[in-house]
């Protein structure tokens, strides 16, 4: 069987959408038909070489998705065939079955343990969550990434409580879901930091109390007007050096907490004052929000849709898979929150 992929053949270049050749199932992988796939900061960072050499290509590409369950391996007993489902890079229960090394050509394509920029992909088990609820498939792709690591950030990482003065640098897709699990729990103030006007635009929309503008103002400066001490808790999630500095100098001393969650360029380098810990701040890493999907998944989708936010606004008007390139190209320029590709569409003419 062949499926059509959107494939990484070298950095820095436009992907090249062809046929592959889908291979027989190992034992713990599952075949699935992907309906929506998100894009992320992560493939285009992959796409520009921002992560260094890449060793893999030709590669797929994608980490989170929904589908539906055509065909399973082996041993696979959480998914069945007809399951609606979510694709996640954050491990789950199930087996973890490696990934899959697709024909191209004459050539072979490597795969994770999970891909979607693909009409088809063959999963890992351990990758995949049975959808919770009555969730629309395009909306359910925030629980392959978004959700569970923004989320994630603010419940299982920072603990937050009502009344906690919440900063959230960077307002893209992770940051919005971090903010609005900021304002859920019931933070005050919820402030939102992002150079670009639409997405603290949508920070106002998802429940901030405040928005700066860091290309205008000096951040820290406004912070400190706003909550004097400085704020309990912050979520970095630009994958900028510079401001995960300012993520850790805007808390608070004596148990002010800041989680990095931005993936910065290979090479670049965080400097800190020392001082920082002596005042009793706490800088924090996660592995997507520390969420596990299989607990915290319909959780999540819950609050999605909760009808407390426009959470479809979070994603853009779908991109066919022809269009991959011009997704990842517009989530690099800022234009949009969180690009969704669906694959029913095709590109006219």
């Amino acid at each position: 069987m062949k499926t059509e992929a959107a494939l990484l053949v070298q950095t820095g270049t436009p992907l090249i959408l062809t046929e592959i050749e889908i291979p027989a199932l190992k034992p713990g992988q599952v075949l699935v038909e992907i309906t929506y796939s998100g894009v992320c900061g992560t493939q285009v960072m992959e796409w520009r070489g921002d992560k260094g050499e890449d060793k893999w290509v030709p590669h797929c590409l994608g980490h989170e998705g929904t589908g539906v369950v055509l065909e399973t391996g082996s041993a696979v007993t959480k998914v069945k065939a007809d399951d609606k489902v979510v694709l996640s890079w954050i491990k789950g229960t199930g087996i973890e079955a490696g990934g899959a090394v697709y024909a191209w050509d004459g050539r072979k394509v490597n795969a994770g343990g999970v891909t979607t920029f693909q009409r088809h992909a063959v999963v890992s088990e351990n990758r995949l969550t049975v959808l919770p609820g009555n969730l629309p498939m395009d909306v359910a792709v925030l629980l392959g990434c978004a959700a569970p690591t923004g989320m994630g950030a603010i419940y299982n990482v920072l603990k937050a409580q009502p009344g906690d003065a919440v900063a959230v640098f960077g307002t893209g897709g992770i940051g919005l879901n971090a903010l609005m699990a900021a304002v859920l729990v019931g933070a005050m103030p919820v402030i939102g930091i992002d150079p670009n006007p639409t997405r603290r635009a949508l920070a106002k929309i998802y429940g901030a109390t405040h928005v700066i503008d860091p290309s205008e103002i000096d951040v820290i400066g406004e912070i400190k007007k706003i909550v004097p001490q400085g704020v309990d808790l912050a979520v970095e999630s630009s994958g900028v050096a510079a401001v995960m500095e300012q993520a850790i100098n805007a808390t608070r001393q004596q148990g002010g907490r800041a989680v990095v969650i931005g993936n910065a360029k290979h090479g670049d380098i965080l400097s800190l004052n020392p001082s920082v810990f002596n005042q009793g701040k706490s800088l924090l890493g996660t592995w997507g929000g520390d969420s596990v999907p299989d607990r915290d998944y319909g959780r999540f989708a819950r609050l999605l849709s909760s009808g407390r936010f426009p959470v479809r606004d979070l994603l853009s008007k779908p991109y066919s898979l022809e269009e991959a390139d011009q997704a990842l190209q517009d989530l690099a320029s800022g234009k949009i929150g969180r690009p969704l590709i669906e694959m029913s569409l095709r590109r006219s003419g």
